[in-house]
């Protein structure tokens, strides 16, 4: 196969809202949630060669290793498709690690949609999602490529569109234990279900929240830090969190206020779309 390369963003997402609604018998929670994708994220280049295999290098080079789900994706696709795959992978990682926005979900998504373009696989969107699903609950979203409504374990996708908003996304330098939480006998899980609502965007609350900031007080601190410029929320089981603004203007004020008032946070800006930018980009390789 000839040399070819191809850059893609793998795009962060925000929980808008994240409610926990039950606990299936196989102990999976059902949640109900509105993903939100964004126009920052990490970045991969794919370079086709003539071997050997996968081989992934990194910005951060202790995650390239076995266990980064870039290769567990390679290998989960290779193993569907029975194709060899002869690729350099190198990701750029831009976002924080156990942040809650997605990082290594969407490099998983984003290796999937690669390998299944650059190979001209042709594997369907339903088997790519089935394979999204089997390496985390938060795969099929950005596969999917839509900001959507989530049902059953996040991985039932309603497209909904919403309007463009800019956000402000504030890490604490914390790493939260999922696991940890989702085990936690103070975690709420009785949340009444919802009809899908475009409104809770707004009007709708994170089960994890409070639970978090009694965990991890720098994580508490960095809402407090929020609390002048607006409600603060928290996505996924954090450590991010995030303001919303009406425009870039406004976005870019609250960017350059926080950086001065809070230098111990991280901070950054991104626009909500409701199309992945990856997707956008293969679109137009096929055009």
């Amino acid at each position: 196969m000839p040399v070819n390369s191809l850059t893609l963003c793998a795009p962060a997402k925000l929980n808008l809202f994240l409610h926990i609604i039950g606990r299936r018998p196989d102990g999976y929670h059902q949640l109900q949630t509105l993903f939100q994708l964004l126009d920052y994220g990490d970045e991969l280049t794919f370079t086709l060669n003539q071997g050997p295999g996968v081989v992934l290098t990194c910005s951060q080079p202790a995650l390239a290793n076995a266990d980064n789900l870039v290769i567990r994706a390679a290998e989960a696709l290779a193993a569907f498709s029975g194709q060899i795959f002869n690729v350099q992978i190198h990701l750029n990682k831009r976002l924080p690690l156990g942040g809650g926005i997605g990082g290594g979900s969407s490099d998983a998504a984003t290796t999937l949609l690669a390998l299944n373009h650059l190979y001209r696989l042709q594997v369907c969107e339903a088997d790519l999602l089935r394979l999204a699903a089997s390496l985390g609950a938060d795969v099929p979203v950005f596969v999917k490529g839509q900001t959507a409504w989530a049902d059953g374990i996040g991985e039932r996708l309603t497209p909904m569109p919403l309007p463009e908003r800019w956000y402000l996304v504030v890490f604490a330098h914390e790493h939260v234990a999922t696991p940890l939480l989702f085990a936690h006998p103070q975690l709420t899980r009785d949340t009444p279900a919802s009809t899908i609502s475009p409104a809770l965007a707004e009007s709708g609350h994170n089960d994890f929240e409070t639970l978090v900031r009694s965990l991890y007080p720098a994580i508490d601190r960095a809402f407090q830090a929020c609390q002048p410029y607006g409600q603060a929320r928290l996505t996924g089981t954090g450590a991010c969190l995030f303001l919303t603004l009406p425009n870039e203007s406004a976005a870019s004020d609250l960017l350059n206020r926080f950086r001065l008032d809070h230098p111990e946070l991280s901070v950054f800006l991104a626009k909500g779309v409701n199309n992945s930018p990856a997707l956008r980009r293969l679109r137009q390789e096929l055009n």
